[in-house]
């Protein structure tokens, strides 16, 4: 089976090793050369003896999660704060093989090697995974470019050329394709770095960058009831036909479908993942706190000031204000599959009264570990399902919760 795009040769000989164990791999390009730059230091800092003054926040979190919009807690921080939404998409979209999916050995190195140089501000090795690739460090392609102030800001924003295309925009401003040179040079000038990414499957992968002494990395891990999830998926995405059909029709769902296995297979990646973080082993001490989207959704700002104190950041009237702005409107500003913007309160458990009662039973057969370790109540009935005086969020989880606070 071949890869449906070529790989940089910074993975080709984890990739040779796996396809000889694996069979998985049947030709590896041998002429792409990454080169790699010199290391990017604070000029105060030392690899062995001080910490950076920068701090760097990695927002983890699955599809669906309410994650782009937690990463606007950090998006909307200001000019200290150089922020990146989903830059490991175009690893993904390269690593992807022909039948779907990808390697998870090879992906893993992959995301963790990219988001390592992001946080230095280095961009040549996310360059080599941009398809067409860059000319001159310049690209009309870099995946949701407007989600990022930092990428819009004027110092970043080169002139808008008569036909240039629509993805250019910015959401304030008409940009030309964006110069990664100016957006390193934007990221050094910043004092903080934050990235949101929902493809990183396993916390424990990324340990190097948390032992890495140029950095100083905290990572959030966002959760959400992976019954809300799955309905949220079920509306936003057309490959989730198999289960809107399962849920419109009589009978059972077949528990051995691919789909429900997959369903499995990421319930229990994202328990794995929090039972490292909780457990606190030396290497996460102090940088690892787990959200559920549930609690940043009826307490919005409280919960980001949470967030912002585990990050060593302040909390900036700026933040706050959009908070404000975002998590209180009505119903007609809150439409839409993407949006931003929303009731907060009320949009946590919209979820309870889309989704068919028999197949939220399967999600708690395939998921109840998960369900359990976060704090979230079971339901027995199609009635306790819609019933809206029936909280299914315990306000005190478990020990292993409480210990993900930081110190």
């Amino acid at each position: 089976m071949k890869f449906k795009y070529s790989i940089p040769v910074v993975f080709v000989l984890a990739l040779v090793i796996i396809e000889k164990e694996n069979n998985i791999i049947s030709k590896v390009s041998d002429k792409l050369v990454v080169k790699q730059p010199p290391m990017v230091l604070d000029s105060s800092s030392s690899l062995q003896t001080q910490k950076p003054k920068q701090k760097h926040i990695l927002l983890l979190a699955t599809t669906r999660t309410g994650s782009s919009f937690v990463g606007e807690f950090f998006n909307q921080q200001g000019d200290n704060m150089f922020y990146l939404f989903e830059p490991l998409w175009h690893v993904e979209k390269m690593l992807t093989l022909e039948g779907g999916g990808t390697n998870a050995t090879a992906s893993a190195k992959a995301y963790r090697d990219v988001l390592q140089q992001l946080f230095l501000c280095d961009f040549s090795l996310l360059e080599s995974f941009i398809d067409p690739p860059p000319v001159d460090h310049v690209t009309a392609n870099l995946f949701r470019r407007w989600s990022s102030s930092s990428l819009c800001a004027d110092s970043v924003c080169s002139p808008f050329a008569q036909g240039d295309i629509e993805k250019f925009h910015c959401r304030a401003r008409k940009c030309g394709p964006l110069n990664l040179t100016l957006a390193a040079q934007s990221c050094r000038e910043k004092q903080h770095r934050a990235i949101k990414s929902v493809r990183v499957r396993q916390l424990d992968t990324l340990r190097p960058l948390a032992e890495d002494p140029r950095l100083d990395v905290k990572f959030i891990h966002l959760v959400r009831d992976p019954r809300a999830v799955l309905a949220s998926r079920m509306v936003a995405f057309e490959t989730y036909k198999n289960w809107k059909e399962w849920g419109a029709r009589g009978g059972d769902v077949p528990l051995d479908d691919d789909e429900v296995k997959k369903l499995k297979g990421n319930c229990d990646n994202i328990r794995m993942s929090a039972q490292a973080g909780l457990r606190q082993p030396k290497w996460l001490r102090g940088r690892y706190l787990l959200v559920r989207y549930e609690d940043i959704a009826r307490f919005p700002a409280r919960k980001a000031a949470e967030m912002y104190r585990f990050a060593g950041i302040p909390f900036t009237p700026q933040v706050k204000s959009w908070i404000a702005r975002n998590t209180q409107v009505s119903p007609k500003e809150a439409s839409g599959v993407f949006s931003l913007k929303r009731n907060s309160s009320e949009h946590v458990e919209k979820w309870r009264f889309g989704l068919p009662f028999k197949i939220a039973q399967v999600v708690q057969r395939v998921c109840r570990p998960t369900l359990k370790l976060f704090g979230y109540k079971v339901v027995n009935s199609e009635k306790m399902l819609t019933d809206r005086s029936i909280s299914l969020i315990e306000d005190k989880v478990s020990a292993r919760y409480r210990l993900g606070r930081y110190l």
